[in-house]
């Protein structure tokens, strides 16, 4: 028993350096800000695996340094356990570096392994312990280790692939760690170590480290990028209208001079856009479409003083979600200005329809449309194109298409997923 104690105090000193890198590991995940709720559960779920596998290890190899015949079967339990959660730690890794629904079946390896071990309590076929205490494998003996090597190499590959277009030293961290856990893999099949901590494990352990090093780095990168994005996006909004401001207060100095009474009820309308325009301005989160629509049909009323020859229609089938402000004006606003104002008769439509996975906003007109391939250089003279586009994608993951030829006018379709129209 003294010998026993004499073991596994050297198992805990041998323990401590990684027991500790892992509880440090643990502690920031919990409290870092930047890392994803679910890369934040995958993270923490391998470190407690990792963190019994270690604890685990140290208890088996006192036993089996004790030679108790009455250890036989805690032996037998601790040594399933650590076979069947080796390839189980490999496939939560996997989820580290591939987001994609295919990465669940992965855990079929993983899960017949583990029915091939559970029958280590039954039938000598993985492992058994001797009368003498001795640990002898069966024809199955190595299958967590086949099961391991697979999963590895599944791992390198999908690593290589997932990070090729990433450059520099970046794509090399997911991909060193792969090869680290196969190399502590490899020595540990030559090196046949008594007492003492695997090196496949050793290398997990740091690789998880490493692992949270990398993914921290790009979530707070992310996180920048979005920042600068929403700034992007609120001077865009700031500055989406100004010309339509001047060339409306013209046209009010014009009648006030030439028609009073006429003035009156476009300067009332203009007061109400600027009221609805600022209140827009200063949502950071979705509004209902009615609301949006109000403030698009005022908007189209003021322009329609200036252009008696454009009418606005709207046919509404779904209103019941919420979209992003300053949305659709925008959007009739560049119709009008690069559409149909020069037609004899313009024709703005607005329309909605509830799809059966998303809401669908159609504005068409009858303008003298553009070329498909001159989209992208038009795109910065249209108004807020690209800003109601990325506005749509961030805000309610919803996407625009626009469909144009030259003399034949123009067609907006936004698609809102179901789901996702509340904030």
């Amino acid at each position: 028993m003294g010998y026993f104690s004499i073991e596994l105090q050297e198992q805990v000193n041998t323990l401590m350096l990684p027991f500790l890198a892992l509880i440090g590991l643990a502690f920031a995940v919990t409290v870092d800000p930047y890392i994803k709720k679910q890369t934040r559960r995958i993270l923490l779920a391998v470190d407690v695996i990792e963190l019994t596998v270690l604890v685990i290890s140290c208890i088996s190899n006192g036993l089996e340094s004790a030679r108790n015949p009455g250890y036989v079967i805690p032996r037998i339990a601790l040594s399933v356990y650590l076979y069947i959660m080796r390839p189980a730690i490999i496939v939560l890794l996997i989820y580290l570096v591939w987001d994609n629904p295919r990465r669940r079946f992965f855990w079929i390896p993983a899960v017949i392994n583990l029915l091939i071990y559970l029958t280590a309590f039954f039938k000598p076929w993985t492992f058994y312990i001797s009368a003498d205490g001795d640990f002898i494998r069966g024809p199955l003996g190595y299958t967590a280790h086949a099961t391991s090597l697979l999963l590895l190499v599944s791992q390198l590959i999908i690593t290589l692939t997932q990070f090729r277009r990433i450059h520099g030293t970046e794509r090399l961290v997911p991909i060193a760690n792969t090869v680290i856990i196969l190399i502590g893999a490899f020595m540990d099949s030559r090196c046949q170590q008594s007492g003492t901590i695997s090196f496949a494990e050793i290398a997990t352990v740091f690789c998880c480290v490493f692992y949270y090093i990398w993914l921290h780095l790009q979530f707070v990168r992310e996180h920048e990028h979005a920042l600068m994005a929403e700034q992007r996006i609120q001077i865009m909004i700031s500055q989406i209208q100004p010309h339509f401001l001047y060339n409306t207060l013209t046209t009010i100095q014009t009648l006030c001079l030439e028609n009073p009474r006429k003035a009156a009820p476009i300067t009332e309308r203009f007061a109400t856009y600027l009221r609805q325009n600022i209140d827009s301005l200063s949502e950071s989160s979705l509004i209902p479409f009615r609301k949006e629509l109000d403030h698009t049909l005022v908007y189209a009323q003021i322009e329609m003083e200036r252009f008696p020859h454009v009418h606005l229609d709207y046919e509404i089938e779904d209103e019941d979600f919420l979209i992003p402000a300053l949305t659709i004006q925008p959007l009739v606003e560049n119709a009008i200005r690069h559409g149909v104002r020069g037609n004899t008769r313009g024709q703005i439509d607005i329309s909605t329809n509830l799809l059966s996975d998303c809401h669908e906003i159609v504005i068409q007109d009858n303008g003298k449309g553009f070329s498909p391939g001159n989209l992208p250089a038009k795109e910065g003279s249209h108004i807020g194109i690209q800003n109601v586009r990325e506005r749509l994608q961030r805000l309610c993951s919803g996407t625009m298409n626009i469909e144009s030829s030259e003399g034949h006018g123009t067609r907006v379709t936004i698609h809102i997923p179901l789901g996702k129209e509340n904030p």
